[in-house]
């Protein structure tokens, strides 16, 4: 299929063919009819990306604060690959739509296929030719409607969210500032809830277009007919509410609510533009300012946008999706007119000419909307059927590949490619002599064509079964949410590939059995997790300064592992499993390599209000070590600090920065001049060898049993208070 899509690097725009999304339970897949092109956002992201690097720096302080930060964990080369990873990659634009279900996921049941919805979402509502969209994403078209009119329905229901802000009431004056395509929907709304509007904006043709659609006067902001008509309408006290609609880096907005609101008068802030609030205006009048954040409440929400966990309307009266079909609604029933706003319909295949029109200039409008070709064979209902293979469906038994002959490269499979995959993993492959990468494999299109692009895969997909069903894959790679490891090795197994899955291996203890068994059932035991660092340069030759051990030792282990950004997925416990059950299979992992054995029990306490731990791991020969994990700790200070001690002398290492070894001599290394290596690239070079000559794999399957048994058993600890006892070698 095409979608559209910009290089935030470069600015360069393109119709892109990608794979065909799949169709996750939870959602449905929509060929799309017409998308309407947000002249306000999308030209904005546009134009962002054609700035210097300075220029994008200065546009987006916040992201530049992220970068720093990283600068200080994890080094400025690691954080250079990021971030021009992230630039370097093909972004979606578009996120309001109008089509029809092709394809109906598991769990849904309101509509069915051939049925006409609006979709909302910038993930989801894409320009694309087809987009998979979660439930409370979504919402049927009213009969009679048009489908070019229902693409509006998510810009109408961010204009709705601001209006409901505003908490107008019948016979209340309003003004609105900035009449493109938001501030022209927010005049009809409050022209259909009984409200008098006067309108700002400098250009002439839009506030003459606002007086046709309900405003009674508009005009220039900087000119005397707005203040004379407010004067008029209010008998001189002012507006009751000021909708912000307008963007750029004016502070006149802003300046002219205060000027123009009436005493204790809400102003609304839709738009992004200038916040500079004079003081002395604002606080003389006591006006009450306040935010609409997007489309309504379930907005940035995982759990009510890609779980379909509804908030419950006795609590939360217009969510998201309420306040879509409300919209669409209000056109249906003929309230709002959303054809006079339509400057400009373009077929999909000239998209990228379109904008170039509309940045230079060129084109004036204020909507413009992307109508897309009849899918051949239109008219069909029946949803498209996928091949599974006979292995997944327990019919036959796929040999494990012994080895690759000869100079035959070893073909690898993604499942994934987020960001550490992208940063950590696929940049050592893809230089990698003898490797061949073979397809990559993600639920959406756009992610799995970066990857190809960037990488050299041969193919991007986001079907997996016809990557388990092909026999030309040794190895799959699985670098997917974390609540999918288990099912995805699983299913990988059974197919006869070698498999490498980032931590964790599993969430619970009954997913930990379930890979085991498969492991006895298939005979295929050609596993590695991705727990990299025992494979550090660093910490190896520090390992190997010290030498062997004849007593127990003592291991400290310092993880300053900081909080977590709002929003962060990690923060989805009850899917994605704790931050520590994610991520403490990295240090328990180091312990025990260090420790040369597997430990046999757990003891975890923890401080009430925050995630902090402190974990004892005892070992067969009664050596100990105490791993803290806090997030509550200096973001300046190191990330990984450990001391061994033992038989008179003491292991130091500093973030993988530098180690030193003190015993009847001192050895201490050199500081690393470029990047902390925390030996992902000597894993997947032992990951590779072992799956090209068949040998043995880089760390037994017991040890990675083990670990991720300990890292389990910190949740048992903790809920019974009390050490957790590990079983041995199975």
């Amino acid at each position: 299929m095409k979608q559209v899509v910009q290089n935030y690097k470069s600015g360069e725009l393109s119709v892109l063919d990608v794979p065909v999304p799949g169709c996750k339970p939870g959602g449905v897949l929509v060929r799309t009819a017409f998308s309407l092109i947000s002249t306000g956002t999308e030209l904005m992201k546009v134009s962002e990306a054609g700035m210097s690097m300075l220029g994008k720096a200065r546009s987006r302080p916040d992201q530049v604060a992220k970068v720093m930060q990283s600068v200080a964990v994890n080094g400025l080369p690691a954080t250079y690959r990021k971030v021009m990873g992230k630039l370097d990659s093909y972004t979606p634009l578009g996120y309001s739509l109008c089509g029809v279900v092709e394809q109906v996921g598991a769990g849904i049941d309101d509509v069915k296929v051939g049925d006409l919805v609006a979709c909302a979402g910038n993930e989801h509502a894409l320009h694309a030719e087809l987009n998979w969209v979660p439930r409370n994403l979504y919402t049927p078209v009213p009969d009679g409607l048009a489908p070019r009119h229902a693409a509006f329905g998510t810009v109408g229901s961010i204009a709705l969210q601001g209006v409901r802000q505003g908490e107008p009431q019948l016979g209340e004056v309003a003004l609105v500032i900035g009449l493109g395509l938001i501030g022209q929907l927010v005049v009809q709304l409050l022209t259909a809830a009984g409200v008098r509007v006067v309108g700002a904006d400098p250009d002439p043709a839009r506030c003459e277009l606002a007086e046709r659609l309900g405003a009674v006067a508009c005009g220039d902001p900087g000119s005397a007919a707005v203040e004379t008509a407010v004067a008029e309408l209010t008998d001189g006290h002012g507006v009751d509410q000021v909708y912000l609609a307008a963007g750029g880096a004016s502070n006149q907005p802003v300046e002219l609510a205060a000027h123009l609101a009436r005493d204790r008068g809400r102003v609304v802030d839709i738009g992004k533009c200038r916040l500079d609030l004079p003081w002395n205006a604002y606080y003389e009048k006591e006006l009450d300012v306040r935010f609409s954040r997007s489309y309504g409440p379930g907005r940035y929400d995982p759990s009510y946008e890609l779980e379909g966990r509804d908030y419950p309307i006795g609590y939360v009266r217009w969510t998201e999706r309420r306040n879509l079909a409300c919209f669409l609604d209000l056109m249906a029933r003929g309230r709002v007119d959303v054809e006079p706003l339509v400057s400009h319909v373009a077929e999909f295949e000239d998209a990228v000419e379109t904008y170039r029109r509309l940045k230079e200039g060129e084109l004036k409008a204020v909507a413009v909307l992307f109508r897309y070709p009849e899918p051949e064979g239109a008219g069909t209902t029946e949803a498209p059927k996928v091949a599974v293979p006979a292995v997944l469906r327990g019919e036959r038994t796929v040999p494990v590949r012994p080895g690759r002959p000869g100079r035959t490269p070893v073909r690898l499979a993604f499942v994934g490619a987020g960001n550490y995959a992208s940063s950590m993993l696929l940049p050592h492959l893809a230089q990698r002599e003898g490797v061949a990468l073979s397809t990559v494999v993600t639920t959406t299109a756009l992610s799995a064509a970066n990857a190809q692009r960037k990488f050299g895969f041969a193919q991007a997909t986001t079907d997996l079964d016809a990557v388990l069903g092909d026999d030309s894959v040794d190895a799959v790679f699985v670098v997917t949410r974390h609540s999918s490891h288990a099912e995805l090795t699983k299913r990988a197994l059974l197919a006869g590939k070698a498999v490498f899955v980032e931590k964790p291996l599993a969430l619970t203890e009954e997913e930990l059995a379930g890979v085991l068994a498969v492991v006895e059932e298939s005979g295929n035991d050609r596993l590695q997790v991705g727990f990299n660092r025992r494979f550090a340069p660093l910490l190896r030759e520090a390992r190997a300064r010290f030498g062997a051990r004849t007593g127990p030792a003592s291991l400290r282990y310092l993880v300053n592992a900081g909080r977590l950004q709002h929003g962060s997925w990690y923060l989805q416990q009850g899917t994605e499993g704790s931050r520590f059950a994610g991520e403490g299979g990295h240090f328990i992992d180091t312990a025990s390599w260090l420790l040369g054995a597997d430990p046999v029990s757990v003891y975890a306490v923890a401080p009430s209000g925050n995630e902090d731990l402190q974990i004892v791991l005892r070992y067969p020969d009664g050596s100990t070590a105490t791993l803290s994990y806090v997030t509550t700790g200096a973001p300046g200070f190191p990330k990984e600090t450990l001391d061994l001690v033992a038989d008179g002398k003491v292991l130091k290492l500093d973030d993988f920065v530098r180690a030193s070894v003190y015993g009847n001599k001192r050895w201490v290394s050199s500081r690393l001049p470029k990047a902390r290596d925390k030996g992902q690239s000597a894993q997947l070079a032992a990951f590779v060898k072992a799956v090209r000559t068949g040998g043995p794999m880089p760390v037994p399957l017991e040890s990675l049993a083990a670990t991720t048994a300990a890292t389990l058993a910190v949740r048992a600890g903790l809920a019974a208070g009390a050490p957790v006892t590990l079983a041995g070698p199975r």
